[in-house]
């Protein structure tokens, strides 16, 4: 793609696992370590990257030159690009499969990147028409799955890992979020959600987990006010854990050759 040099999709096979929070996180870990980023919110219904960056309500992308080309919104040092800096957040999209798909195709590729680095695409949950528009369209270089320990969400995680396997996207390995409970008040931690999910998903697709995010209050509230954490904690651990898991993509992508998907159909 021109002005992008690699895309990371970073998905999940069911909703609620804490898949943007770790996009726009990720994304600005990246921007630390001195690479250009950018965010295309790909989640057409349910759009989060807007309000996690901070980008306010009703502020629209501006025209570049050349046919129906648009340019980026910035925010925290990153490019982005949202359903939600194009349409009325507060007013459901009502669309089918193909609409979703075509608007996909629309940001993606009416979007006047400028020299990234590394553009991180935020998936909708699920294996559906944007991820299958993604793997025939888009020259991916990896792929990064989001799941809890749960049971739950390991058999969804399952389906996103298989379905980018199936597409020959590399899966660069696993963040498992909300991996443990650590009370504020009191110390106390506990594992809500089960223990060594993302072990047992790494080792069974033999890919490796990057890092190991806690259940924590500070995480959504800063998220959630548009200032993350690698923004406004750069020193704790869990934006340390946003590095590190950043290094290891980074490394994991650069330099690699990608090799397109085969889509085959058979009766």
């Amino acid at each position: 793609m021109e002005g992008v040099k690699h895309i990371v999709a970073v998905a999940s096979g069911k909703g609620g696992v804490g898949k943007s929070t770790v996009t726009v996180n990720l994304a600005l870990a990246l921007a630390r370590e001195g690479y250009r980023v950018g965010i295309l919110d790909a989640d057409i219904h349910g759009p989060s990257q807007a309000q996690m960056l901070g980008v306010d309500e009703g502020v629209r992308p501006k025209a570049a030159p050349g046919d129906n080309k648009f340019l980026p919104i910035e925010a925290h040092g990153i490019q982005a690009m949202s359903m939600a800096f194009l349409v009325n957040t507060k007013e459901p999209m009502v669309w089918r499969g193909p609409m979703v798909a075509g608007a996909f195709q629309q940001m993606l590729n009416q979007t006047v990147w400028d020299d990234l680095d590394f553009l991180l695409i935020d998936m909708p949950p699920g294996t559906g028409d944007v991820q299958l528009t993604l793997a025939q369209k888009v020259p991916a270089s990896g792929a990064v799955i989001v799941t809890t320990p749960q049971d739950i969400a390991l058999l969804d995680a399952r389906k996103g890992i298989e379905m980018f396997r199936k597409v020959k996207v590399p899966v660069v390995g696993v963040v498992e979020n909300m991996s443990v409970y650590h009370c504020e008040q009191c110390g106390h931690e506990a594992a809500i959600f089960g223990t060594g999910g993302g072990e047992r998903i790494a080792e069974e697709y033999a890919t490796r987990v990057l890092g190991r995010l806690p259940l924590a209050l500070s995480i959504r509230e800063l998220a959630d006010s548009g200032k993350p954490s690698v923004v406004s904690e750069p020193d704790s651990a869990v934006s340390q854990t946003f590095a590190s898991i950043a290094r290891q993509v980074a490394e994991a992508v650069n330099g690699q050759s990608h090799q397109g998907p085969t889509i085959s159909f058979s009766e």
